[in-house]
């Protein structure tokens, strides 16, 4: 079983990842590319994927959860001691980054590649200029950074949950 501690800094690392992300899909929108594609996604991976494991595990464990008996109840996901707000808020975040994967994925174009001759294609057959190749790039970046925030959402709102839960499982 993790310590408090433990849970309470996989929960800052996941907040981290959900500012990260959150971060650089405004800046992705309106039109500025801060760090490079591949390291904006690592980071975020980093920040995100441990503490989301840590807080699968430590529900699972703790609650030995099950599926939930009424889908759209609340209190079948999310545990008794947690304040409404804060579900509301972690559901909010949540339906953040996944409205911006949907909208990312409805303005992508194409896979976008660049020819040895220096080209920029979609799909290999549609030429397009620097500016929309570099959209359709930034489109797809918003799609890992979206899901990402999300699974940063989940790890820190079930780590914290975890983390104050005063009823030793």
């Amino acid at each position: 079983m993790m310590s408090r501690r433990g849970l309470l800094l996989y929960s800052v690392l996941c907040g981290a990842g959900v500012l990260w992300a959150g971060g650089l899909i405004v800046a992705l929108a309106l039109g500025h590319r801060p760090v490079d594609k591949v390291i904006a996604v690592g980071i975020a991976a980093l920040l995100t994927v441990p503490g989301f494991a840590a807080a699968i595990l430590s529900n699972r464990r703790g609650y030995r959860t099950q599926q939930p008996r009424r889908l759209w109840a609340l209190a079948s996901w999310v545990p008794p001691h947690v304040p409404i707000w804060a579900a509301v808020a972690a559901g909010l975040a949540f339906f953040g980054f996944w409205l911006a994967i949907v909208l990312a994925f409805l303005t992508i174009k194409g896979n976008p590649e660049i020819r040895p001759d220096g080209t920029y294609v979609l799909d290999k057959t549609t030429v397009v200029d620097q500016a929309t190749f570099d959209r359709q790039v930034d489109h797809q970046q918003q799609v890992s950074l979206g899901v990402l925030g999300a699974f940063a959402v989940g790890g820190t709102f079930l780590c914290a949950a975890r983390a104050t839960d005063h009823d030793p499982h």
